[in-house]
């Protein structure tokens, strides 16, 4: 058996457990408005606050007049990312035009061009830590992270070795300059309320 064998494998049965909590999960009286994400096997439910849903509202209309209604932009949706028992559910997510499900109707993170995470009090560590080791993995090209408690973001870009080489910190107020990214977009940040 090749490395690459034993990664296949081994990616199949992440997806396969991860699979069988997504299952279990739907089935739990889950309150609404909160959101449910599998993170290095471990399950976090967080609920959405206003402040968060407005920052998250904001980007991807940010997106959508870059691209257009039709752009392919989730909030919330689960993309298995790498690692053990990833199955991340993201704040914003845009994908590649040409983005396609799996066989198994599920997005591929090899697809994922930009993700947004807005820090909940309780999840901040995963979105600095394990979350952001997993997208430099799987090589997003840009990352941003919007703390309403620190009022600034943080943009992580060149991802490679399984972290970001370039982190660049902007207090909110002051305008996100993603000209020369993927999403080729300068993120106002005047609006984004704070914690």
């Amino acid at each position: 058996m090749t490395v690459l064998d034993d990664r296949i494998e081994m990616a199949d049965a992440n997806t396969k457990r991860l699979d069988e909590w997504f299952e279990r999960l739907e089935r739990m009286p889950v309150p609404e408005g909160f959101r449910v994400e599998i993170v290095g096997g471990n399950v976090h439910m967080t609920p959405q606050r206003d402040t968060h849903w407005l920052i998250i509202r904001h980007i991807v209309r940010a997106l959508e007049d870059r691209f257009g209604r039709n752009v392919t932009v989730f909030s919330d949706v689960r993309i298995d990312f790498p690692g053990h028992e990833n199955g991340f559910c993201p704040d914003v997510a845009k994908l590649g035009d040409s983005a396609e499900k799996d066989d198994e109707g599920r997005w591929r993170y090899q697809d994922v061009e930009f993700v947004a995470e807005v820090i909940s009090e309780g999840t901040a560590a995963n979105d600095y830590g394990p979350k952001k080791r997993a997208y430099a993995l799987a090589e997003v090209p840009l990352y941003v992270i919007a703390d309403p408690y620190q009022g600034r973001c943080r943009i992580y870009r060149h991802p490679k070795g399984g972290d970001y080489i370039t982190e660049t910190t902007v207090p909110f107020g002051e305008d996100l300059d993603l000209t020369d990214t993927v999403v080729g977009l300068t993120l106002e940040t005047a609006g984004f309320p704070r914690d």
